[in-house]
Formats: structure tokens, C-alpha cells, sequence
């Protein structure tokens, strides 16, 4: 987890990368005037020798734990890449809900955005690699070093591209 000093005033947005082993987030602050800066982000990390539904409780009571700490406005998460197979994508599915079913009992706007949405709207291009994703959520959000892991580095994405192209009551 990466911590990064007191906000301005504005709108917290969490964002998420899914993922059953490691699932990322970012949570960002939107100002009034649209500048976006990164309070924290990092990876909630399960144990591939637990049984799935005690795997998918963890990833629960972690986002639980960042909204209550956050308090975000939306929660913006990745949505299933369709590429992978079955398997993959029945337990990322399983994964998402747990981090919907969190965001929903706290009331949340939930903002879910395709793998390609996110990279085109940080990076430019819907195939842009992770490397590139990490690189520019770097040169957008003015910070010192790339995200790390690469999963922090896309919920982090995912929260940016929230600030980018969601939408924000007035």
C-alpha cells in the first residue's frame, strides 16, 4: 500500500482491477477545477491454498475496509476481458462481485469500464500493454515512480479513467 499525504477538497473515486489473487485499487482525488491526485493504492493479495468462497470474503472485507477509510463518491471497476477463458472468467466474475456487492451496501455510484475503455482513455489506444498503462497513470498524476505492482498501477487506471470520462454530479 502507497500512501500519499492529506487531499484538497474534491471527489474520492476507488478504483479496482479485479482479481481472485490479486485484486488492485487506486483511489484518487477529482478537485473542483479537475486535477486528479492519488491518495493511496496497492493490491489486496489472497492465497491460492484457500477455498475460492474464503478467497472472494477477503477481497470483500478489503474493499469494505477502503471505503469506510476512503469514503469514496464511486467505486470504478474493471469489467470481465471476454478474451480469457471460462474458468478465468467465471472466477474474475466471482471476484467482481464481491467488490459490487461491497460498493452497492455503501450506496456507491458504480462506474464499470471495458479493459480497452480504460487504456484508451489513460494511454490513447485500447491496446496499450501494462507497461504503457503504469508509465502514463505515472506522467498523468505527476507521482515520482510507476505503481507497483502492476495491479495497483491498474486500479489505479481504473479510477483515472473515471476522472477522465465518467460522469460527476454537479
Amino acid at each position: 500500500m502507497t500512501s500519499v499525504g492529506p487531499p484538497p477538497e474534491g471527489v474520492r473515486i476507488l478504483g479496482i482491477d479485479p482479481g481472485t489473487a490479486a485484486t488492485g485499487y487506486g483511489v484518487v482525488l477529482r478537485s473542483p477545477t479537475g486535477s486528479v491526485t492519488l491518495i493511496e493504492c496497492g493490491v489486496v493479495r489472497t492465497s491460492a491454498s484457500e477455498p475460492l468462497p474464503t478467497r472472494i470474503r477477503e477481497i470483500y472485507d478489503a474493499i469494505v475496509g477502503l471505503i469506510a477509510r476512503h469514503r469514496p463518491a464511486a467505486v470504478s471497476v474493471e469489467d470481465v476481458f471476454h478474451g480469457k477463458n471460462a474458468q478465468s472468467a467465471l472466477k474474475l466474475g466471482h471476484a467482481r462481485g464481491a467488490i459490487l456487492l461491497a460498493a452497492a451496501h455503501h450506496d456507491l455510484i458504480i462506474a464499470e469500464y471495458a479493459p480497452r475503455q480504460i487504456k484508451k482513455a489513460v494511454v490513447g489506444t485500447g491496446n496499450a500493454t501494462k507497461d504503457q498503462v503504469g508509465f502514463m497513470v505515472q506522467q498523468q498524476l505527476r507521482l515520482k515512480e510507476i505503481p507497483t505492482p502492476a495491479d495497483a498501477a491498474d486500479g489505479v487506471a481504473a479510477a483515472l479513467c473515471h476522472c477522465l470520462i465518467g460522469s460527476f454530479p454537479r
